[in-house]
C-alpha cells in the first residue's frame, strides 16, 4: 500500500504566478495565477504540487474545503515527512 497524507494548505488566488509562498504554523501558504472560479484555483493547486513533489496529477486532490481558501489536500504516494523535505525551500551553498 502507497503511503498517502493530509496536507493544511492556505490558497491565494489571483497571484502573478503559482508558487509555494512557505508555512504559516502547519499549514501550506501557497499563491496561484488562477481565480477561485469555476474550480480552476483548486485545479492549479493540485497541478502546482504534484509538479513540486514530482507526483503524477491524479496523486494531489483537494479533500475538504473546495470553496474555501483554507484546504486540506490528500496527497497520494508520499508521507508528510517525505511532503514537507520536497516542499523546503532550496538551500543555498
Amino acid at each position: 500500500m502507497l503511503p498517502s497524507c493530509l496536507l493544511p494548505v492556505k490558497v491565494i488566488p489571483n497571484a502573478p504566478r503559482t508558487a509555494v509562498a512557505g508555512w504559516l504554523g502547519e499549514a501550506l501558504k501557497v499563491r496561484v495565477q488562477a481565480p477561485p472560479v469555476e474550480g480552476r484555483a483548486n485545479a492549479a493547486l493540485c497541478a502546482g504540487l504534484a509538479e513540486r513533489l514530482g507526483l503524477p496529477g491524479s496523486a494531489v486532490s483537494v479533500a475538504r474545503g473546495t470553496t474555501a481558501s483554507r484546504k486540506l489536500v490528500r496527497i497520494e504516494g508520499l508521507d508528510l515527512a517525505a511532503v514537507r523535505q520536497g516542499l523546503a525551500p532550496p538551500e543555498n551553498p
